[in-house]
């Protein structure tokens, strides 16, 4: 299999995983903060799911809502990864219909639509959208003192999402730890290209 296909069919996995209720992730013995580990399909991919972060206020104060993180999908068999920042946005009024990213220096980042639902149109309507941004490994590890991710909406809306620092080193180190490299290599920026 050629690596471009297994790479899509990585990302391919990794959104379906995005499908499923992520709070079937958080439930382990790790400490609050720390990225989880899960095994999916089987162990063929690693899961590694960065800690939650609020990016507006809880829907109607319902914890689980307005979150992000950073999570990466290993592909066991090929050594192949995925990052990824993802969102949930739930909200009041018109249909946002978020469908586009991009990085802090307006660089597109391949956006990856997960779900929209209408949670209610009672007395006026609310959405709940899933949605993420695909991530270079390049752009993680350049980027120690955090990033920013600019996501806009059909609607016209905006929603900046800026990663804290150590959001990003706690993810490039798990990675790191599950490629079986030593923390202080899993952090050092990449190599550049030539």
């Amino acid at each position: 299999m050629s690596w471009s296909r297994a790479l899509l069919g990585l990302i391919g996995a990794m959104t379906l995983a995005g499908c499923r209720d992520l709070t079937g992730i958080a439930p382990t013995a790790e400490p609050a903060g720390a990225v989880t580990r899960t095994q999916e399909q089987g162990g063929r991919f690693i899961t590694l799911a960065g800690p939650r972060l609020q990016h507006a206020e809880p829907f109607l104060g319902v914890p689980g809502t307005n979150f992000y993180l950073l999570r990466s999908m290993i592909d066991t068999r090929t050594g192949e990864i995925a990052h990824q920042l993802y969102v949930e946005d739930s909200y009041f009024g018109a249909e946002r219909g978020w469908n586009a990213a991009r990085d802090a220096t307006g660089q597109p980042l391949r956006f990856i639509a997960i779900s929209k639902n209408q949670i209610t149109c009672e007395n006026g309507c609310s959405y709940a959208e899933e949605f993420g941004a695909a991530l270079p490994e390049a752009l993680l590890r350049a980027n120690p003192q955090g990033l920013t991710v600019v996501f806009a909406a059909r609607s016209g809306a905006e929603k900046t999402i800026a990663v804290p620092g150590e959001l990003v080193a706690k993810q490039v180190a798990a990675v790191g730890e599950a490629r079986g490299m030593p923390a202080a290599a899993a952090v050092a920026p990449a190599a550049p290209q030539r």
